[in-house]
């Protein structure tokens, strides 16, 4: 039996039919990694599957919690808005007695009809307020779209919070009372929730978000929040509500505003939100309403409008569905300072030097290069040459043992532009763009770090993030996927946050490089990007990874692998390092990895 035979027997007849229709529109052009994310999709559907049931909450944790949510000492009001239109009578009732099921009773639910004729809906909606006062309704004169239907349920709003609920979705019974628990100290405006998908049934649960905390930049890549949302009202009022204009993508559009608005952002770690796939909706097929993705770019436009920042919004790539490309533009023309460190390897450090002096886009760089103990007498023949080529580099010497933090800090005090870009001697730049699109980001306020994608000889990725916690230490979180693949969430093709990236190539301000004092020089060779990521993070600012700057590096070339037992024992040595400096970080775990997925197995895996 052929492997493509042995995979394609292992899809779903429904899924297969897919790959017939991929093949007839695009041949057979990436076919390997469709297939191969269609089969690794199904194997962790079938993992969480079995995983949902036991991280349930169960009929006697419900009545135990129903009793602790009578004594919380904040019980806010949270109104959960519903517009329907001509719903399911069935469908209706599981969405309605799910909300009715919770544990944390101080809801009420809020419902706007715009079905114009559905008598049989009415009839429900009568039947459910007189069950149950918490449940209001309103009979719209006409369907108004999605955001005025809305808009009509908050009119009869009374909570202090607000919670949006699709009317065919259900809620698991302590969705309120893990949201509420997050308002107890007052300083959440906002609280979410992970989320998965499910059949109309109800009886097969798949595709879950396991989601990070709050990441501005994944926002603007996409809407990941979604579902379940709550929103302080006031919050939601100050902003305008909904705007029929953004029907499609109103929640996003809403969002946004209201993240501009917001205090602190929090994320309850646990699937409490059931979306449910129908025939025609966007959670099966997102083709059906591509109106909806161009009301989600320009809604993230007008967001970046806002909050003046300047740049484009682009979608991400084809088939990308929702998925969206914010290029920040370049203020000005501030100087690059590339700094890399080398000892021989002159054909890896060419190929480097070349890659970013014959294709890059943006031009106002410099390339420091930091000869370090090179024996090789064709070495500093090389360093005569390219100087006298490129007259933007030049070799300074360090003579001290190696360290490759010491190296680099030495490397920078000769830099003389605003943005430092520590770069390996063996990578090569792919993406012409590669620096504008880090510097643009770079110079956001916010932002004191970016990361590249860095790519393998073979096109696998080497690096599209970096997780804190994995070994003790760290990890990268996407490492040997193909470079169309999209990975967990979709997080290896759009910009995003981690809470590192790897310093082989690491663009950061220089004022914010000389205010944590550079890399951490007890770090000799390991350790010491992950460290200066958390540094610039305890600073207050945020580490994105530009999934759109695209390098190779050629991995360990120049220092060779952790091969023999003196270099295992230095490697040991710098993460135990690590522990003691970082323990608190390392005990509260990555706040851009999701608590559900183990630390001690491979990364997006649950056990």
């Amino acid at each position: 039996m052929s492997r493509i035979t042995h995979i394609l027997q292992k899809i779903r007849w429904k899924n297969f039919k897919k790959m017939l229709r991929y093949i007839k529109k695009n041949g057979c052009k990436g076919l390997g990694a469709k297939l191969r994310w269609q089969m690794n999709h199904q194997d962790f559907d079938e993992i969480y599957g079995k995983w949902l049931p036991r991280h349930r909450i169960g009929e006697s944790e419900m009545l135990s919690q129903a009793e602790e949510a009578k004594a919380l000492t904040y019980q806010p009001l949270i109104s959960i808005l519903v517009p329907t239109y001509k719903t399911p009578i069935g469908m209706f009732r599981q969405m309605v007695d799910s909300v009715r099921a919770q544990t944390y009773p101080n809801w009420q639910l809020c419902i706007a009809d715009g079905s114009e004729d559905d008598k049989a809906l009415w009839a429900e909606l009568e039947n459910y307020h007189q069950l149950d006062g918490r449940i209001v309704y309103r009979i719209l004169d006409k369907n108004q779209g999605i955001s005025m239907n809305t808009n009509a349920a908050l009119e009869l709003a009374e909570g202090e919070f607000i919670g949006l609920l699709d009317h065919d979705d259900i809620l698991e019974p302590d969705a309120l009372f893990e949201v509420v628990r997050e308002l107890q100290d007052g300083r959440a405006d906002i609280v979410y929730t992970d989320e998965d998908k499910v059949n109309e049934n109800l009886n097969v649960y798949g595709d879950p978000n396991f989601k990070p905390d709050f990441s501005i930049d994944l926002l603007r890549s996409h809407n990941y929040i979604t579902h379940f949302l709550v929103i302080r009202k006031s919050i939601i009022e100050a902003v305008g509500a909904f705007r029929p204009e953004f029907d499609g993508s109103q929640d996003y559009d809403l969002l946004l505003r209201c993240v501009e608005k917001a205090g602190e952002i929090r994320h309850v770690a646990r699937i409490l939100y059931h979306w449910r796939m129908c025939d025609g909706s966007t959670a099966a097929d997102p083709r059906n309403k591509l109106y909806c993705y161009d009301a989600g770019k320009r809604a993230l436009e007008e967001h970046l409008d806002r909050v003046g920042l300047k740049g484009r919004v682009d979608y991400a790539g084809e088939g990308l569905w929702g998925l969206y490309h914010v290029t920040y533009d370049v203020i000005g023309n501030p100087m690059v300072s590339i700094v890399i460190a080398n000892k021989d390897h002159t054909d890896d450090l060419d190929t480097c030097i070349r890659s970013v002096e014959e294709h890059s886009t943006y031009r106002n760089f410099e390339i420091i290069v930091v000869e370090n103990n090179s024996t090789d007498a064709a070495t500093f023949a090389y360093y005569e040459s390219i100087q006298a080529t490129y007259d933007n580099v030049r070799v300074v010497t360090w003579e001290k043992e190696f360290n490759y933090s010491a190296i680099n800090n030495f490397g920078v005090s000769f830099a003389k532009g605003e943005y430092i870009l520590l770069l390996n001697n063996d990578t090569e730049m792919l993406a012409p763009t590669a620096i504008e699109e880090m510097l643009g980001i770079c110079m956001r306020d916010d932002v004191g770090i970016v990361g590249a994608k860095l790519l393998y000889a073979d096109d696998t990725v080497q690096h599209a993030g970096v997780v804190i916690g994995f070994g003790g230490y760290a990890g990268h979180v996407f490492n040997g996927i193909k470079n169309d693949e999209y990975g967990y969430m979709m997080r290896a093709v759009i910009n995003c946050n981690y809470s590192a990236v790897t310093a082989a190539c690491l663009m950061t301000k220089r004022s914010i490089f000389e205010q944590v004092g550079g890399l951490t020089e007890s770090f000799v060779v390991a350790g010491n990007d992950v460290d200066y990521c958390l540094k610039v993070r305890k600073a207050g600012y945020l580490v994105v990874y530009s999934a759109f700057s695209v390098w190779h590096h050629y991995e360990s070339k120049s220092r060779g692998y952790e091969d023999t037992p003196e270099k295992k024992a230095r490697f040991e040595g710098e993460v135990a390092h690590f522990g003691e400096l970082w323990a608190d970080v390392l005990a509260q775990g990555d706040p851009y990895y999701n608590k559900n997925f183990p630390i001690t197995i491979a990364p997006f895996t649950l056990d």
